[in-house]
């Protein structure tokens, strides 16, 4: 359309997803002004606390707020216009259909945009929010020239060494509770000799496969002192409203927050609060 785009993140991209970056003015933020702009638009999320350093520039800024996002809005809107769909699988479907609607063809480089989005959101289109709309936007990519086995291999199969080691660490902390329906790993900070582990995506899929499991609850300490919860159902159990709970939030099979305390405290309040919600379900 003749527009002059930036892309700005508070967080690199990580390695499997450097692609995205191909041929784009990306640059992580690390403080201080923000290009000049007249619009700014938010994907996937709705809350300006999401943006972290960002958020005080952004304020600033005399630009207009758009956001485009399919996440459970909570909250006084906070922008100019908002285009949210909580049914879309996935922000790329959103994007896409905007694209439809200008009349803009998606190139490559978008396509790849769009796949991204549906099959990291999608689990590779094994959740329950992969609808037709999801589909027919996924072989609309591949006929744009988007690979699936190239992008499945960046993305799920350039793990580090190291991967498997800290999943094990996870595991060795598996609990589980409510007869089984609720499974919770807790993990404190890597010690000399053991592994980190980033990302809990690996562990809540192998628990949530586990016949009996609801729930799957992982909480991981981060080096700044607070702890990451990465809540996912695999039911009506909402997990949403639990993240809400500690001041997150999400969809109502995949949810997080940021808690702040210490680790076995945060459990705790966690486990019974995840508990008590099965008892609420069942009345």
């Amino acid at each position: 359309m003749g527009k002059e785009v930036w892309i700005e993140n508070t967080d690199p991209l990580p390695a499997q997803l450097d692609y995205l970056a191909e041929g784009l003015k990306f640059r992580v933020f690390e403080g201080g002004s923000l290009p000049a702009h007249d619009v700014a638009v938010m994907l996937d999320f709705n809350e300006l606390e999401r943006t972290g350093a960002m958020k005080a520039p952004l304020e600033a800024a005399g630009s207009r707020k758009l956001v485009i996002d399919h996440h459970i809005a909570h909250g006084a809107p906070w922008w100019s216009a908002a285009y949210v769909d909580v049914k879309a699988a996935a922000t790329g479907l959103l994007v896409r259909r905007i694209a439809r609607e200008l009349g803009i063809p998606l190139d490559l480089r978008a396509a790849r945009g769009v796949y991204t989005s549906i099959v990291t959101d999608t689990g590779w289109f094994k959740y329950s929010n992969t609808d037709a709309e999801t589909f027919a936007a996924a072989a609309e990519a591949v006929e744009l020239g988007v690979k699936p086995s190239e992008l499945f291999g960046s993305i799920y199969q350039r793990q580090s060494r190291q991967q498997p080691l800290g999943i094990a660490r996870a595991l060795g902390r598996l609990e589980y509770f409510a007869d089984g329906r609720l499974a919770l790993v807790d993990l404190p900070l890597a010690q000399p000799g053991e592994v980190d582990l980033p990302d809990g995506d690996d562990v809540l899929d192998l628990l949530r496969a586990v016949g009996r499991v609801e729930v799957v609850l992982f909480l991981r300490e981060l080096k700044d002192g607070t702890l990451k919860l990465s809540a996912r159902s695999k039911t009506d159990y909402d997990v949403n409203r639990l993240a809400r709970g500690f001041g997150g939030g999400g969809h109502a099979k995949a949810s997080g927050a940021t808690l702040r305390g210490t680790l076995p405290e945060m459990r705790t309040k966690l486990v019974e609060a995840a508990v008590r919600q099965f008892s609420d379900v069942a009345r």
